[in-house]
């Protein structure tokens, strides 16, 4: 397993990217951009996993389950993924990911997370924010090859 990735893809399921036009994710996209860093990728979109053991759906939830699972049968996790050149899939995005703080002050926490991965010195970054609380919480993890 390689730091980021989400590791591989197991022999019993599918993964795909899907376009995600109005984020400007295309899966014929050759690179991805974090601030000033340019980084080669394979593809870029929203993660869409097919396979036996994916769950069937919503427990008596038909809308929810249409609104996750389309007419192929290809779950739409919301994450959006790159594939790397050495074929492995990466998370950098979700496609409704924002919450509101206890002042009422909406945040994209990938906004932040971004900000946060233009320094050389962080691979990953994660931002946290709860509805009852006005501050945000940030965990970044270091970039292991610059920290040598």
């Amino acid at each position: 397993m390689t730091p980021g990735t989400v590791g591989a893809v197991t022999a019993c399921n599918e993964i795909r990217l899907k376009d995600v036009p109005d984020m400007g994710y295309l899966r014929t996209d050759q690179v991805h951009k974090i601030g000033s860093k340019t980084i080669p990728c394979c593809g870029r979109g929203e993660i869409c996993l097919k396979g036996l053991n994916i769950f069937q759906g919503y427990y008596k939830m038909p809308d929810k389950t249409a609104e996750a699972i389309d007419a192929d049968g290809w779950f739409h996790s919301g994450d959006i993924g790159m594939w790397t050149p050495d074929g492995r899939l990466k998370i950098i995005d979700r496609k409704k990911n924002i919450f509101k703080l206890a002042q009422g002050e909406y945040v994209a926490p990938e906004k932040l997370e971004n900000l946060n991965v233009q320094s050389k010195f962080i691979a990953q970054s994660f931002v946290y924010g709860d509805s009852l609380k006005t501050q945000l919480v940030s965990i970044v993890v270091p970039d292991p090859e610059v920290a040598k």
